[in-house]
């Protein structure tokens, strides 16, 4: 038997679920009594690592909370794609 959402983890995945994406797939999951928000291919095949963002508890409680997961949910993506790089000019050849 599945345990219920917590309301914290209701209120992000409700928040997520307005956004669709050509690449990624957008979710969260509690973790050691924690929300993180979840990023990861659609395209599970490319083994490419799945990106985990930790989601403050105030954040989620703040009236202004679909701003500011938007405003994070950005930055999160940008990361994850720049941590994709193979190689850059600041590599270090070895």
């Amino acid at each position: 038997m599945e345990t219920p959402d917590s309301p914290a983890l209701a209120k992000v995945r409700a928040e997520l679920a307005r956004y669709e994406h050509a690449l990624v797939d957008f979710s969260a999951r509690e973790k050691n009594g924690a929300i993180e928000l979840v990023i990861e291919l659609k395209n599970r095949d490319l083994g490419l690592h799945t990106y985990y963002a930790p989601l403050h508890p105030r954040d989620i409680d703040h009236s202004q909370f679909p701003w500011t997961l938007q405003r994070y949910l950005y930055e999160c993506l940008h990361d994850y794609v720049v941590e994709m790089f193979i190689r850059t000019p600041q590599s270090r050849n070895t």
